[in-house]
């Protein structure tokens, strides 16, 4: 009998069905068993750890299972000290809890830390039945780390009991100092954020290797081997996405239409080398004027074209409809031009790419003719394994903020492989 997968439990950014399909792209054999509120229990036979949820965008905390027995929560203070077996001196501990009423909670809480007292151990909590701990509490109290704390997770579905370990927390702090401390921001236009950049790339990690055809089995077992691809924006204003990826070890390619862009994106590229030491010997990164929809001449290919197009102008209400659609038709005509050319001159190279939705009265207006002509310039749109369309007949995911009136539609575009 073979041994079952590591379980996992993911807590899902606010766009849980984007955070999904995130996972599905990088984990080829990512299978989900249950949800829980916006928690999310997969399998999968990778070992994953904080190196791995820093390279999401859409996970905000990553637990593991630590028991497959049949387990109450009655069992919880002793699974707890089993988990702080190491710590030496006090210790600090946290519950989450999904599908627990709060007044168990509570006496959970207070049960484990009688228990922990019982056996001569100093400790408090964080957290309570109210609120857990958020991310930067989880890293800054030392609840990641298996000598000074612990958090377990709870989630609970009429008999059955998951319970599980945090091993990783985001680092918001490290996003926030990526996004507000670059030296260049232009609030002007729609400001990418750099948990969505990161996304966007990880699809791209899907895409690529679907067109490389890597065997899914061999890719489980070598997550550890870091993969480098090279990626093109050709539409990188302030550089958002070629920061991303950047940071994550990869060549990058850049260019705009905007000198004001093309400026900043470098200016903001050299400060990221500095703050992180990005060697331009051990990655490279060339950024420079060009129109999208003008033929591309590089020397080599990149791996994927990763881009977000012009968005139009931002809005603090519902757009005129008469103005949505003179700016829809603006974007379509942009969008299918760009992906003429990239087919003609980006050959065989896979793209992800954001299409922007304006929010009306009756619902989202989104770009319809450039659907139709995917087909005709050698482009099929997917999703990743086992991810279906959030809108009926519309292969793509949609991002989008309850305060915002312009939407991003996420589009994963395959080249038509030659014959």
């Amino acid at each position: 009998m073979l041994p079952s997968m590591p379980s996992y439990a993911a807590v899902l950014g606010h766009q849980p069905a984007i955070s999904l399909a995130e996972l599905a792209s990088v984990l080829p054999d990512f299978s989900q068993s249950e949800t829980y509120e916006n928690v999310a229990v997969f399998e999968t036979a990778a070992e994953l750890d904080q190196a791995f949820l820093d390279s999401l965008g859409g996970t905000v905390i990553l637990a593991r299972r630590i028991t497959e027995a049949p387990v109450t929560l009655q069992d919880i203070p002793q699974l707890l000290g089993n988990e702080l077996a190491n710590v030496r001196r006090k210790a600090v501990f946290s519950l989450r809890g999904v599908g627990v009423p709060r007044g168990m909670l509570r006496m959970l809480f207070k049960s484990c830390k009688q228990m922990l007292r019982s056996k001569g151990v100093a400790c408090r909590y964080v957290g309570n039945e109210f609120k857990p701990a958020v991310p930067v509490l989880l890293r800054d109290a030392g609840l990641l780390d298996e000598k000074h704390g612990c958090e377990l997770v709870l989630l609970q579905k009429e008999e059955t009991l998951w319970v599980g370990r945090t091993i990783a927390a985001q680092d918001v702090d490290a996003y926030t100092k990526r996004d507000m401390d670059k030296p260049v921001r232009d609030t002007t236009v729609g400001l990418l954020p750099p948990k969505l950049a990161q996304i966007l790339l990880n699809f791209a990690v899907s895409l690529i290797r679907e067109l490389k055809g890597t065997p899914p089995d061999q890719e489980a077992t070598k997550r550890k081997k870091k993969e480098i691809f090279t990626i093109y924006d050709p539409f990188c204003g302030t550089g958002v996405i070629p920061l991303e990826s950047l940071h994550r070890g990869w060549p990058v390619l850049a260019s705009d239409i905007s000198v004001k862009a093309v400026n900043g994106c470098s200016k903001n590229i050299e400060w990221l080398r500095k703050e992180e030491k990005i060697f331009k010997k051990d990655t490279d990164s060339t950024v420079w004027k060009q129109d999208a929809t003008q033929p591309f001449e590089l020397k080599e290919l990149p791996d994927a074209v990763v881009t977000e197009g012009s968005l139009g102008p931002a809005f603090t209400d519902r757009a005129p409809i008469k103005e949505v659609s003179k700016l829809r038709n603006e974007n379509e005509r942009m969008q299918a031009a760009f992906l003429e050319n990239a087919a003609k001159t980006l050959p065989g190279v896979p793209i992800v790419c954001i299409w922007p939705v304006w929010k009306q009265r009756e619902g989202w207006v989104r770009l319809e003719k450039v659907w139709d002509a995917l087909g005709k310039m050698g482009y099929s749109a997917s999703l990743p394994p086992g991810i279906e369309p959030e809108v009926p007949g519309r292969v793509s995911l949609f991002y989008r903020r309850p305060d915002q009136f312009i939407g991003r539609e996420i589009v994963l575009l395959k080249p038509r492989k030659k014959k």
